[in-house]
């Protein structure tokens, strides 16, 4: 747990700089839609939601790279940024997108398991050296 603790900087920060590629789907929704989850939606409400859904995304990782940086704000951000995942993660598994979204899928439900092994150990009263 040691190493969780003594690297939870640079764990978050690349979880946070990895996050934000998300802004793709602010960019090009479309194309976010396909390479994600392999389909597309059409019209121009479908690109208002997506982008909207792409920025909070994006929000979602300057949130953990500002926590990289300060210690005091990352049992708040890793609570709320696992929560999130988690519940994506399952509505990608609920409506049968893994195949298309294993990646994201992986990626996401292992940095859910270092945000609460961290939570955890912290909680439990290690202290972070980060």
């Amino acid at each position: 747990m040691n190493l969780i603790i003594n690297n939870m900087k640079w764990i978050i920060l690349v979880s946070g700089v990895l996050t934000c590629t998300m802004l793709y789907a602010v960019i090009s929704p479309q194309a976010a839609l396909l390479t994600t989850f392999g389909e597309t939606l059409a019209g121009p409400l479908a690109d208002m939601v997506v982008r909207s859904w792409g920025a909070l995304i994006v929000l979602m990782g300057i949130m953990l790279i500002y926590a990289a940086y300060k210690p005091m704000y990352r049992q708040l951000v890793l609570t709320v940024a696992g929560i999130s995942k988690l519940f994506f993660i399952s509505l990608i598994l609920a409506y049968g997108y893994g195949q298309h979204a294993m990646l994201t899928v992986l990626f996401d439900g292992f940095m859910v398991l270092i945000y609460f092994s961290y939570l955890i150990t912290v909680r439990g009263g290690e202290s972070d050296k980060s």
